[in-house]
């Protein structure tokens, strides 16, 4: 049964379905599901993966380059390295990085954005001049020279630098947003009733940007695996500890790919797209949740007519009633 316009515009307006039953249907969009069943098997496998490693990953041994085969799942590399161990051992680099730094670099944006936007005045000045120095900031350069100057450059370190060169661009998105909420009718009540400035920003303002805020994690996330990849790629990053680049490292330094091994580098770049996708899934997944012209399963299901030259109009009981 085809959902008017008008239904949907009373459900939200009576407050049905409850934010319970909104976060449910969140879940069962087919996007958010599969995005969230990878990233949660490569969680696991972070957790789990230097535990079930058949080999030590520094381990060298007599099957020099071998092709995939019963004793090694992904080959071995020129050195007789087993390369399941190396990935397996590796994921839990790439996603520490990723969710440090997407944590944090969320923590700033939240904390910077919402107060420029909901104090205003000098605040907000003062706070939105502090975003644009740190929106040109470039952010890998500023990583390379750390990890120049630092002999040990680890994981949470690089995670650090990541976060605080990635937080402004979203604290500029939750200054704009908060900027619209802020004169909001519930916003307004809640100042008339005397409730503190920050109770009506953690309880009033910031429930309504969580979207905004889950998104703009995600993106983090994307951008500091990403960059922690691209680190131990290039050799900047230490390539002692595993993680998917410092697999694609060594299998360019050894030219993996003029020899014809593809088991040394595919599996580590099929491993990244995975990942890669499974985000974008669930930042799509939000997008739809919170558009709701986006909405498919993940909203209220409407047929909509297109027509060349006119607006998409929901199909239902007023449709009829205007063409009568």
């Amino acid at each position: 049964m085809a959902v008017t316009a008008a239904e949907v515009a009373v459900t939200d307006a009576t407050g049905t379905p409850a934010p319970g039953k909104r976060r449910l249907r969140f879940l069962r969009g087919r996007k958010t599901v599969i995005g969230l069943g990878i990233l949660a098997f490569f969680v696991v496998i972070a957790v789990i993966g230097p535990w079930i490693a058949p080999y030590d990953p520094d381990t060298m041994s007599n099957e020099l380059l071998q092709p995939p085969s019963g004793a090694h799942w992904f080959g071995t590399t020129q050195t007789g390295q087993d390369v399941l161990s190396q990935i397996l051992v590796g994921t839990r680099g790439v996603l520490v990085v990723g969710f440090v730094a997407g944590v944090f670099a969320t923590i700033l944006s939240v904390l910077v954005g919402v107060s420029a936007g909901f104090l205003g005045g000098t605040a907000d000045e003062l706070l939105s001049v502090l975003s644009n120095v740190f929106l040109v900031i470039p952010g890998l350069p500023l990583i390379i020279i750390v990890a120049s100057f630092v002999s040990d450059a680890g994981d949470l370190l690089i995670a650090a630098v990541i976060a605080f060169t990635s937080w402004a661009w979203g604290a500029r998105v939750l200054r704009a947003q908060t900027l619209s909420l802020r004169r909001r009718d519930y916003v307004e009540a809640a100042r008339a009733t005397g409730e503190s400035t920050w109770r009506i920003i953690f309880f009033e303002v910031l429930p309504n940007l969580t979207a905004v805020i889950a998104s703009g994690f995600v993106g983090t996330v994307i951008f500091a695996i990403l960059s922690e990849i691209t680190l131990a790629f290039i050799g900047v990053a230490d390539i002692s500890n595993w993680n998917w680049g410092t697999v694609l490292f060594w299998a360019q330094s050894n030219q993996a790919l003029a020899q014809g091994a593809w088991w040394w580098f595919v599996p580590a770049g099929l491993c990244i797209a995975l990942l890669g996708m499974s985000l974008a899934l669930i930042n799509f997944g939000i997008d739809e949740f919170v558009n709701p012209r986006l909405r498919t399963e993940t909203g209220a299901s409407r047929k909509v007519r297109m027509r060349v030259g006119f607006t998409p109009v929901a199909r239902g009981a007023q449709d009829k009633e205007t063409r009568s």
